[in-house]
């Protein structure tokens, strides 16, 4: 026999991205695009009653096979709060809802949409995943491991290949920015036409924050004493056509934003909040506010007045740039407290 299509969706839980792509395809199928608003209703679940839902769910569709109802929010008003019984009204919405929903008009497809995730014990959860006209998806963005992996399946998706070194500098230079990941991937297939897979040079070459992220690489190398690996990257860096003065900057920017940091997690700042307060983007501020560990604030003042003065001997021709640069790097790997 033959599952029936559902009727009543919960989409809950952080990846709004994929998310938001499946509603698109929901509203692609309703048909011309000029019928789509018509179609399709939007809901703010914080003050909906069912009077309001039904309202909306039992309209006839207008020029097409069926319509679109998004309720956002109202799932997550229908748990109780820590050692608090649900309130009588919001009981009543979870006896209503549970009633109503199988019974939906089978031309209508409506889906809840709530952007963290809801406990397996919810009543709305449990009723999608046992009704045959339900359905239940928790969208969880990938984690660290898997997210190279995202990153080749959405490359594929763009008519491109990726090799999994320029997929693990993707994911390392961008994050979990979904997003702004499928931004990116979108922007290199085309760089490279679909011809070839992409490599790390074309992450490099094309991605914004690369650049930072070696410069990242270089500080996380100064940081846990490594002065072999920091001096590859500075080389690499300077092979890549970096001018030493605009390295130096590069560098004494990177120490700055660390005084800051240390300065805002002593306060107990989160990385979204140092993002917010210093106006980065959010690759650069969870990496600086893991960075700021390896050094004390006695070291970053330290190290910033030898970088002070790296610069005042090079402007003035008392050393010159990149034997200046090496010396720096050799010193600051070397230093302890």
């Amino acid at each position: 026999m033959t599952k029936p299509k559902p009727t009543f969706y919960v989409f809950h839980g952080e990846d709004e991205f994929s998310r938001s792509e499946i509603l698109s395809s929901f509203k692609r199928r309703l048909g011309p695009a000029d019928t789509v608003s018509l179609n399709t209703t939007t809901l703010d679940g914080r003050s909906l009653t069912l009077a309001a839902l039904r309202h909306a769910c039992d309209a006839i569709p207008f020029l097409a096979d069926r319509r679109l109802v998004i309720v956002e929010g109202l799932l997550v008003t229908l748990v109780p709060r820590k050692g608090h019984q649900l309130p009588e009204t919001r009981q009543r919405m979870v006896d209503q809802l549970t009633d109503y929903l199988p019974h939906l008009p089978p031309t209508t497809r409506l889906v809840f949409v709530e952007e963290s995730a809801l406990r397996a014990s919810h009543p709305i959860v449990r009723l999608a995943q046992r009704e045959p006209r339900g359905y239940e998806k928790l969208f969880s963005p990938p984690d660290t491991r898997s997210l190279p992996r995202w990153i080749g399946k959405r490359a594929q998706k763009h008519g491109g290949r990726i090799e999994p070194r320029a997929s693990h500098r993707l994911a390392a230079v961008v994050g979990a920015d979904l997003r702004l990941l499928d931004q990116e991937i979108s922007k290199l297939v085309t760089y490279t036409d679909g011809n070839r897979a992409i490599t790390e040079a074309d992450v490099e070459i094309l991605v914004p924050y690369s650049q930072d992220a070696v410069i990242f690489d270089l500080v996380d190398a100064l940081g846990s004493r490594d002065g072999q690996t920091a001096a590859k990257t500075l080389h690499r860096l300077l092979e890549s056509g970096e001018h030493p003065l605009g390295l130096l900057g590069m560098i004494v920017r990177q120490f700055r934003l660390l005084i800051q940091v240390k300065e805002l997690k002593a306060d107990g700042a989160s990385p979204r909040v140092i993002a917010d307060v210093l106006k980065l983007h959010p690759f650069p501020a969870g990496k600086l506010h893991t960075q700021a560990t390896h050094f004390t604030g006695l070291q970053l003042e330290q190290v910033y007045r030898h970088l002070s003065d790296v610069d005042l001997a090079i402007k003035t021709g008392k050393m010159e740039a990149e034997g200046a640069l090496d010396l720096l790097v050799a010193g600051l790997a070397g230093e302890e407290d």
